[in-house]
């Protein structure tokens, strides 16, 4: 297994966005699918923020997360987010969203990122175990969530 930066691997957009687009659509009914396919394709650099990691397995699309500058519309103050970390259900429970995860937090470190923040619906203890801090439990977007930072070694 492999992890890419997206910009390297353009040709799995569509399919990234789709799975993307399932998973997540109850949050942003409003988002089509091809805003979702848009939005990838404009944080999908080399280097720096945003950027979006894939892992690949020889040539099947196993997962993504992402670094963003805001992943939250209602805290614009939060700055940068780890955003759409996503597995194929699966490959899930084999170390492939924290291989995905730890990707992000070595280029935030490259950028000089002091810290990242995050939202989840379901896995909070998930990050809890790999050093993330609960900061506030929240509405968003008719859901509750919890809001999450992780300060990166310099």
């Amino acid at each position: 297994m492999e992890i890419l930066s997206l910009a390297s691997k353009p040709e799995y957009i569509e399919e990234l966005a789709e799975l993307h687009h399932a998973e997540w659509n109850h949050l942003s009914t409003s988002i089509t699918l091809k805003n979702r396919i848009d939005a990838i394709r404009d944080a999908a650099r080399f280097r720096g923020i945003p950027s979006v990691f894939i892992a690949l397995l020889e040539d099947q699309l196993l997962g993504s997360a992402a670094i963003l500058e805001n992943d939250m519309g209602s805290k614009p103050e939060l700055s940068p987010w780890l955003a759409a970390v996503y597995v194929r259900e699966d490959f899930r429970r084999q170390g492939i969203a924290k291989k995905l995860i730890t990707r992000c937090i070595q280029e935030a470190a490259r950028s000089n990122v002091g810290g990242l923040y995050l939202y989840t619906e379901f896995a909070a203890k998930y990050y809890e175990k790999l050093g993330w801090s609960h900061t506030e439990r929240c509405e968003y977007k008719g859901v509750v969530v919890d809001v999450m930072y992780k300060q990166i070694a310099s």
